[in-house]
């Protein structure tokens, strides 16, 4: 019986502490996806099957594909239980501030705009939608096996179907 009283008293601490430990650790991760989300909010925009027909195209009303943006494009069709989509978020902030006034960059939640995902053939996340001005989209779909991976797979991405570069 002491040496599971002794054992005890020795564990308690310790647990104590790593639940502290990991409280912070989310709180910190919690403060900084806040942070980003609200640099995202303003260089990322997030669409509505409505606004998507006005920036975008207009899918109800058009049998062709018929852009309707100033410039091109970049939409991310993601959830927000989706790991993957949690890991491409900051990504896409920072890819937004990157190409400003180069392109757009809207975000569609697939969850709450489920006739468009549909329309537009989302069958799994993270998948992207590239735009150009003239011409036809381009989607691809799943991250990279990095962070910088997935960044420079945009980056590319941009500059060869978007920018033309």
């Amino acid at each position: 019986m002491k040496k599971l009283t002794f054992f005890l008293l020795i564990l308690t601490p310790l647990l104590i502490q790593a639940c502290q430990g990991t409280g912070n650790s989310e709180n910190k991760n919690q403060k900084a996806s806040i942070v980003a989300g609200e640099d995202a909010s303003k260089a990322v925009t997030h669409l509505t099957a409505e606004e998507f027909r006005e920036k975008v195209v207009d899918y109800k009303n058009s049998e062709k594909w018929d852009y309707q943006g100033d410039k091109p494009c970049l939409i991310d069709f993601y959830a927000d239980w989706c790991g993957p989509c949690k890991t491409t978020s900051p990504i896409i902030a920072d890819i937004a501030k990157e190409y400003q006034g180069k392109i757009h960059v809207y975000k569609v939640d697939v969850d709450k705009e489920r006739e468009l995902a549909s329309v537009m053939g989302i069958q799994s996340i993270p998948a992207f939608l590239y735009c150009p001005v003239e011409g036809k989209p381009r989607m691809s779909s799943g991250i990279g096996q990095s962070k910088a991976d997935t960044k420079q797979m945009f980056k590319d991405n941009i500059e060869q179907f978007l920018l033309n570069n």
